[in-house]
């Protein structure tokens, strides 16, 4: 009877252990890797603030060294077309605000601004004015920008058109449509790319689809799109609208959500076209308060990996008002658990990682995912429990078995992501981790040791085991 129950015992046990065969070369869905994946977007009229913070420089630079490049910068949003160039002004940004946590509702900026972009290690793309509907004081600030920064990658004009109206400067009170956003693109690109080149970054909606910008712009226009840019929040927090954390940070959801880009995508590279989520986070208006926890930095890992897979060349996640920004991963003292994410998946990718491939099928909770060398050899695999904990009740555990590795027996190493649930909150003194110890400082300088865990392996297969809200590499 002891016998049987031992023999019960195991069964049920493989029962509810995941089967994951890791292909030996990277399968048929398997994309490749832009070096600058995951990428920073930071609101215009706060750029100026981020380059005064060491969190900035640290934080960019333990990403790069993750990846063997720097993240890319795209400096724009909601303030770049409430934003006036002066080339006289001394300062970087000037404007008026009541409280130090509001946005200005206008600002002027001067030559310094694009001074300081210059110092940005990563490509550079910066969005002007186009909402105010002065064409030459655009022109000038981006002929500012092109002399003055040998980081410029790209030039976006206007920001989010699509929530233009007809009382904008732009609509000259005639109204405004997607259609008539498109022949204005048309008409500020093949007047400015004599003076700039072929440098712009079309698009930057919302809602509206850049398959139709693509279609419709103009054979003329559209030569001198360098970038498409696509904007991208699953939730919203404006407006008192309500957020949630466990829908947010859903393996199936993720997967449900971005396969919505992928027309996109494939239409911006059938035309020669990077293909950029440009501005993208948890949710609108700042985020919510899903937005500065563990189970946003666990969506981070699963949306950025899932976003390539369809076709996203680079993710630009934004940070907004320096103080008043939930979904930002620094600020002036503190490293937000989202960072964590960030860095997780970028040690995940490597600067070794050349492609990347799904190993599920995106309909249960439980996230597998190898990266491969240029030589198509599997180096690294990923496993993300998505299941939601909050603290409440028992916290439950995923067991995956990946089969058809390489090495028949012996050991491989893992490094665990973990906190005490997904509400967890560095800047409420959770304890967020790296493999067992690693965290990051104010200034956002690695500190504490990061430990792996050994992983059997015999049969040409090991298993490991996940908890709810929790993620793990492998390292083969």
């Amino acid at each position: 009877m002891a016998r049987f129950s031992v023999i019960l015992a195991t069964l049920v046990w493989l029962c509810h252990v995941r089967a994951v065969a890791v292909p030996s070369s990277p399968p048929s869905g398997a994309v490749s890797v832009d070096p600058s994946l995951v990428s920073i977007s930071i609101e215009f009229f706060a750029f100026p603030g981020y380059t005064q913070m060491s969190g900035t420089n640290n934080c960019l630079n333990n990403l790069a060294s993750l990846r063997n490049a720097q993240p890319a910068i795209r400096i724009g949003g909601t303030t770049q077309d409430r934003a006036t160039y002066n080339a006289s002004l001394a300062s970087a940004v000037n404007y008026t605000v009541s409280s130090p946590l509001d946005a200005p509702t206008s600002l002027t900026y001067g030559p310094s601004f694009f001074s300081l972009a210059s110092q940005m290690q990563g490509q550079v793309t910066v969005g002007l004015n186009r909402q105010l509907n002065n064409q030459a004081n655009s022109l000038s600030a981006a002929q500012r920008a092109k002399s003055s920064m040998g980081n410029l990658y790209a030039i976006e004009l206007g920001n989010e058109p699509d929530l233009y109206s007809s009382s904008s400067p732009i609509a000259s009170g005639t109204g405004w449509s997607n259609s008539i956003d498109i022949q204005n693109e048309a008409k500020w690109f093949t007047a400015l790319a004599p003076s700039l080149g072929n440098i712009f970054q079309g698009a930057v909606y919302l809602s509206w689809n850049t398959q139709t910008l693509i279609s419709s712009i103009g054979s003329a226009a559209l030569n001198t799109i360098k970038t498409i840019s696509r904007h991208s929040y699953p939730q919203s927090a404006c407006g008192g609208a309500s957020t949630n954390l466990p829908n947010l940070m859903s393996h199936s959801g993720i997967v449900s959500y971005v396969s919505q880009y992928k027309a996109e995508a494939t239409a911006a590279h059938n035309d020669g076209k990077k293909f950029f989520l440009g501005e993208t986070n948890s949710a609108t208006c700042g985020g919510g308060g899903i937005s500065p926890t563990f189970g946003a930095a666990l969506w981070i890992i699963d949306y950025v990996l899932q976003s390539a897979l369809i076709g996203a060349d680079r993710l630009y996640f934004h940070h907004g008002t320096i103080g008043n920004c939930a979904y930002c991963w620094w600020g002036q003292n503190n490293v937000y658990s989202p960072y964590y994410g960030a860095v997780f998946v970028s040690e995940f990718l490597g600067a070794d990682g050349a492609k990347i491939a799904a190993l599920d099928n995106g309909s249960s909770a439980i996230a597998t995912y190898a990266v491969y060398s240029s030589s198509n050899t599997p180096l690294r695999l990923l496993v993300l429990n998505s299941n939601y904990f909050d603290s409440t009740g028992s916290r439950s555990s995923a067991s995956v078995q990946f089969t058809g590795l390489a090495t028949a027996s012996g050991t491989k190493q893992a490094k665990r992501l973990t906190a005490p649930n997904a509400t967890s909150r560095t800047d409420q003194g959770a304890a967020v981790t790296i493999g067992g110890g690693g965290t990051f400082s104010s200034t956002c300088a690695r500190q504490g040791t990061e430990n792996t865990e050994s992983v059997a392996v015999g049969g040409n297969a090991l298993t490991v085991s996940v908890l709810a809200s929790e993620a793990l590499i492998v390292y083969l």
